[in-house]
């Protein structure tokens, strides 16, 4: 898989842009703040629906304007699409493929298969459990692009279900009385919902983290050396209350219903839903100790490094290689990490890479360079 053409429309800083690709190493040299990092960004959202810098679309529609337009041309061996997406804040934004209009923009996901590393990436390590439910979210989507429903639904069941707690605990707040028969009902379906979902959810992401263990592993060896040893596991809030978790999907419905129904007090007394994928977490561990609080700043960058690059190598092992994105990120390694991750890119069918001076490109990177500067971009 390769982008041969990306055109954008008041996308983030650019008015207009259009850029031409080759396959191999794509490199955009210029200082910060003059657009580089946008158009990556813009194949980052088209192939994912998902922006790695902001959580809502607002932020990539540039100021003044009502709608960004990502326009892009794309090869899968032989055959070419022509993938477009109308970025619209407020409003249902609108995809077309080779010039068909689809009904909803996540049809378009498969379209494009991207995987980027960028300096936020230390958050996959260092941040919030949300973050890396992130990354098992886009990993498992990018396999199976029908989960990106799945995911949607099971997020809209569970802001239902916490708008009927939160209605609840309120109203017992100025009320002795407990909740109605009617609003238990209503809880119980809420509940049958969400379980069903999010046992679909959780069964995706545990084979995701199944197939990743191994080409996570083996790319953190390469890239550290051989030193420490990194494994990674799936942590839910069911595990806690049940034990080891099921690979079945009928087994973690079945599991996450009964576990709704014994946290529904504590659900009801909190007005929040206390158990589900929505609260799990992806546990790292690096020689046997937790790498969140124990590895050194290097160690962390390795550990970042590998979740992308082991994640390439599996969707590259489905059978369509991805693009490879790295975003500003060889200023920030030693030079063995930088040679290392120069020997992946090199591996890759395309990969497009931003710096803000040439001298932080490894020797061996050669292809063509762009020069982005005050909201142009030139080939070299």
């Amino acid at each position: 898989m390769h982008v041969a053409q990306l055109e954008l429309t008041d996308f983030r800083s650019w008015p207009h842009a259009h850029v031409a690709f080759e396959t191999g190493p794509n490199l955009f040299i210029g200082p910060n703040g003059h657009g580089k990092t946008n158009l990556v960004e813009a194949l980052v959202y088209l192939s994912s629906l998902r922006s790695h810098r902001v959580s809502s679309d607002a932020p990539l529609v540039r100021a003044g304007s009502e709608q960004a337009v990502i326009r892009t041309e794309i090869f899968h061996d032989a055959r070419r699409l022509r993938a477009d997406l109308a970025i619209i804040p407020g409003r249902s934004n609108q995809a077309k493929l080779n010039g068909t209009k689809l009904g909803r923009p996540r049809e378009l996901l498969g379209a494009l298969r991207a995987v980027a590393f960028t300096p936020e990436d230390l958050s996959l390590v260092r941040g919030e459990p949300s973050v890396r439910r992130r990354y098992l979210d886009e990993a498992l989507t990018a396999r199976q692009p029908r989960m990106a429903a799945v995911r949607s639904d099971y997020d809209r069941v569970l802001k239902q279900r916490n708008t009927l707690l939160r209605t609840s605990y309120l109203a017992r707040k100025t009320s002795a009385a407990g909740p109605g028969s009617a609003e238990m009902s209503t809880l119980d379906a809420w509940d049958a919902h969400l379980a069903t979902l999010g046992g679909d959810l959780m069964a995706a992401r545990l084979s995701v983290i199944d197939d990743l263990v191994e080409p996570m592993a083996k790319s953190h060896a390469d890239i550290a050396d051989g030193r420490g040893d990194l494994t990674l596991d799936y942590r839910s809030s069911l595990a806690e209350k049940a034990g080891a978790l099921p690979r079945d999907k009928g087994e973690l419905t079945e599991m996450l219903h009964e576990a709704l129904g014994a946290a529904r007090k504590d659900d009801l007394d909190r007005g929040t839903t206390t158990v589900g994928p929505h609260r799990d977490d992806m546990d790292l561990t690096l020689g046997g100790l937790p790498v969140k609080g124990y590895a050194s700043h290097g160690e962390t960058w390795s550990v970042a490094l590998a979740m992308r690059l082991g994640l390439f190598e599996l969707l590259a092992g489905d059978g369509v290689a991805p693009i490879l994105i790295l975003d500003d990120v060889f200023a920030e390694l030693d030079e063995r990490r930088r040679l290392r991750l120069a020997e992946y890119a090199l591996g890759a069918p395309q990969t497009l890479i931003t710096c803000a001076v040439a001298s932080d490109v490894p020797p061996g990177l050669d292809g063509p360079r762009f020069t982005v500067l005050e909201g142009s971009v030139e080939r070299a």
